[in-house]
């Protein structure tokens, strides 16, 4: 994989917005992914990793994985306030994954927030290889 290539694009559609995501593995481009969906709603710099979540999540195939991974890292901005800025796939096979989220709660007089993510679809979702490594194409509900 070419290392000029960023790990992640955004890219507009209608109402909601979309993500390019790339990785030299499954695991990176997960991982990049999910940077993406959060440097969609909120500046990355100004996040501190003070808290840390393990996430397990399944699907029946790649595609379904990577939604089920998103819509589990949004269920903790909704329910615990949690941003995060690094991620880090440790296992990962068709359907099941295994992650590390470092970030923080919200902080609204030093973060800086963006569009909200409601959901990820799976409109346009696409999981690839591309350059002997990986691109994933990424729809958001805004």
């Amino acid at each position: 994989m070419t290392s000029a290539r960023p790990p992640y694009e955004v890219f507009e559609h209608t109402a909601d917005a979309g993500i390019i995501a790339r990785g030299g593995t499954m695991a990176e481009l997960f991982a990049n992914a999910a940077t993406g969906m959060f440097a969609l709603m909120a500046d990355l710099d100004r996040i501190e990793e003070r808290e840390e979540r393990e996430i397990e999540v399944e699907a029946r195939d790649r595609e379904g994985l990577m939604v089920n991974w998103l819509t589990e890292l949004l269920y903790y901005l909704d329910a615990q306030e949690l941003l995060f800025r690094r991620f880090e796939v440790a296992d990962i096979d068709g359907d099941w994954l295994r992650a590390r989220a470092f970030g923080e709660t919200i902080d609204r007089a030093r973060h800086v927030l963006h569009a909200g993510v409601k959901g990820v679809t799976r409109h346009l979702l696409e999981i690839a290889p591309e350059d002997g490594g990986y691109r994933a194409r990424i729809l958001f509900d805004i």
